[in-house]
């Protein structure tokens, strides 16, 4: 069981390489946040596979507290991406909605509304 397990954890070290080269190479920036956030998932499971071979059950703890921060860094460094649009999201323009450029969530003023016959909505 041993042997199976070391071959497990070679193969997803290579599996870690891969990604990194992944990461580097992205065509955009959320290719690369995601190559970062499988990193994290694939060095999370290096962890557990390596506490499982070894009996050192106390970096599962580590494993954990890593999950933790790469799930919280994933989050944040989308935020930002989104926020300062370094993601280079294109915008959708329809015809209709050229002259007034409002942002998704916004709301519309009750004088654009449209109103039925009786003057009630």
């Amino acid at each position: 069981m041993e042997n199976f397990l070391m071959y497990v954890l070679w193969i997803k070290l290579l599996v870690v390489m891969i990604y990194i080269f992944y990461t580097i190479k992205g065509p955009s920036i959320w290719d690369r946040l995601l190559g970062m956030n499988l990193i994290v998932a694939k060095t999370i499971m290096l962890i557990a596979v390596f506490a499982s071979i070894t009996g050192m059950t106390f970096l599962l703890d580590f494993a954990i507290i890593y999950t933790l921060f790469g799930f919280i860094g994933t989050i944040f460094i989308a935020m930002f991406l989104s926020k300062h649009r370094l993601g280079k999201i294109r915008k959708v323009r329809t015809p209709e909605k050229e002259k007034d450029e409002t942002e998704i969530g916004s709301i519309t003023p009750a004088t654009e509304l449209p109103q039925t016959e009786g003057g009630e909505l």
